[in-house]
């Protein structure tokens, strides 16, 4: 065993990892970060991509020792500190990108690292970018008319007008 130290959502967190630890593991188990979801343990589902040090990752790829002094974002982290969801949260939410709710953290930031590098997406790149990740319950058109939506290209359920508004 060694202490594992990670900047997780801004924070500095520590706890103690066997050497076999994947970091999606230690997230759950160890720093109390379930949003984190485990589909597979073989990088086929993408349930559990979080960003370490800036680029997405499938979690259950990483040992979390790799990832000893490096910064992860979860999806806890990409609410606000008041729990307002960020844009692309709420344009799942507005244009129901999620069902069962399973595959939904780690759609939001593989989401989030496509709109990062690729503020205007087109509907092409979008389901190009979300290959890695398997949804069983919404066919992905909806989660793909989210993602447009977050880019600011389509308008929200809502009818509010949502052109430049970028993910945050």
């Amino acid at each position: 065993m060694s202490q594992v130290t990670l900047t997780v959502n801004g924070k500095e967190m520590s706890a103690d990892a066997e050497g076999r630890t994947l970091l999606s593991q230690f997230l759950r188990e160890n720093l109390g970060m379930t949003g984190t979801h485990v589909g597979c343990d073989t990088s086929q589902c993408g349930a559990c991509v979080v960003h370490v040090d800036g680029v997405a990752v499938k979690s259950c790829t990483m040992l979390a020792q790799e990832a000893d002094g490096a910064a992860v974002s979860t999806i806890e982290g990409q609410a606000a500190d008041d729990g307002t969801l960020n844009t692309l949260q709420q344009a799942f939410q507005d244009h129901h990108g999620l069902q069962c709710g399973f595959c939904t953290p780690g759609m939001i930031m593989s989401a989030a690292d496509l709109l990062k590098t690729n503020p205007k997406p087109t509907e092409t790149e979008v389901r190009h970018h979300l290959e890695g990740n398997i949804c069983r319950c919404t066919g992905y058109h909806n989660i793909v008319k989210a993602i447009m939506a977050a880019s600011g290209q389509i308008m929200a359920a809502s009818g509010q007008d949502v052109s430049g508004i970028a993910a945050e």
